[in-house]
């Protein structure tokens, strides 16, 4: 029988034109997506089965988009029989819901990301880096950073909030590193999807009987009443994967600009004041999360001189948008002394990345530490050799061997 609208499992063999928003060269986007914002920033993307789908590449249009959370709606259930999705593929969470749950569930996180809660982090992520480079001193011969450095500080950093065991740290990386991997198909992502949160259900149904002091618990005391288990187990989970696999790209792929930029490695080597606007703009130049979670349209509306009909579906993407020289000038290139930004990196409107705040801390600790730690380290291999994701939604190396003495 044949899948009804959009078949999940064939995305990865759609026309480039429409894969390209996910394809980069290097650390930069392809050519074709600057191209694309300057000629038509609200373009028509040419999918099959039907489906009427935008790519949003301007800046201004894509802060219309996001922003506007009345005419646009992330709801899940819009996906259901213009794709192949099912109503029980729904993972839950922020990221695929509209207000009022999405305010109501927001209410009950934000308070655990708010900088005084976070403050109490601040301590176990210097340990948990100064661990992972201690670890790192002792190998002998090239270290991956992204096995030894970029996947187990946010890996350790989650575990510490939430409140969950680090020993199935292995399990939740490779479930949250398959979802957003498009070139396996978007099927397998939406089975990744499944597995974490029965995994999930299973810790909040332990938090339940006996809450701790992770995020888990702190919600469960405070709110036990107002939200189910399956709430509960989807926001954790968009927390997880929000907050570990966009956070683990960043860590490698920042040190890979880092190990490129020999006088930005001298100024975070010798002084804490550059490293705040060096994060900021390796957020904008990087922007790992290469496009926001799909929009649908509620009613007919104007987005950048082109009408978008109720029923199409909208895709911004971040990286193009975080490149618009209505932005600033000379974006497509990394400069660690640009004055901060108002970049999209972390999304706008009702939908922005909560743990972004968390998110900064670890990369303001990380860097310097790392530099500082390993003065003479370089990459073991020429650029030309590491291996990047093709088509993944947070883009990302797959490993990064350097040399740190």
């Amino acid at each position: 029988m044949q899948k009804k609208g959009l078949d999940l499992s064939k995305i990865a063999l759609l026309p480039d034109e429409v894969l390209m928003p996910l394809r980069r060269n290097g650390l930069d986007p392809v050519p074709e997506l600057g191209r694309k914002r300057v000629e038509e920033p609200v373009s028509k993307l040419p999918v099959p089965f039907g489906l009427n789908l935008w790519l949003v590449t301007g800046y201004e249009e894509a802060k219309a988009v996001l922003g506007d959370a009345k005419t646009f709606s992330n709801d899940f259930t819009n996906l259901v029989g213009k794709t192949s999705a099912r109503p029980d593929d729904n993972p839950g969470g922020l990221g695929f819901a509209d207000p009022p749950v999405h305010t109501r569930l927001r209410k009950l996180l934000t308070p655990e990301f708010t900088m005084r809660r976070l403050a109490r982090l601040k301590p176990e992520i210097e340990s948990i880096v100064n661990g992972c480079l201690d670890r790192m001193a002792e190998a002998d011969g090239p270290v991956d950073l992204v096995e030894e450095f970029a996947l187990p500080i946010p890996s350790l950093v989650i575990c510490e909030l939430l409140g969950v065991p680090y020993s199935d740290r292995n399990e939740f990386q490779r479930l949250a590193v398959q979802r957003f991997d498009l070139f396996g198909g978007a099927s397998a992502s939406l089975g990744a999807v499944s597995e974490s949160l029965e995994y999930l259900l299973t810790v909040v149904a332990k938090e339940r009987k006996n809450p701790g002091d992770g995020l888990l618990g702190m919600i469960i005391k405070e709110h036990g009443d107002e939200i189910e288990d399956r709430e509960l187990a989807g926001l954790a989970d968009g927390v997880l994967t929000g907050g570990f696999e966009t956070t683990a790209s960043m860590l490698s792929l920042g040190a890979l600009v880092l190990l490129r930029d020999q006088e930005m490695f001298k100024r975070i080597h010798d002084d804490d004041e550059p490293v705040h606007g060096f994060v900021e703009e390796l957020l904008r130049y990087l922007t790992v999360v290469q496009v926001a979670f799909p929009r649908f349209a509620r009613e007919d509306v104007e987005v950048g001189g082109v009408t978008i009909k109720k029923g199409d579906m909208v895709v911004v993407s971040l990286s193009g948008a975080n490149r618009d020289e209505k932005l600033g000038q000379s974006l497509e290139i990394f400069d660690g002394t640009r004055p901060p930004m108002s970049h999209l990196a972390f999304g706008y409107g009702v939908h922005r990345c909560v743990g972004a705040e968390l998110a900064r801390m670890e990369l303001r600790t990380a860097y310097p530490a790392l530099v500082r730690r390993f003065p003479s380290m370089r990459l073991a291999v020429p650029m030309e050799e590491l291996e990047f994701r093709k088509t993944s939604i947070v883009y990302g190396v797959e490993k990064l061997p350097v040399l740190v003495s």
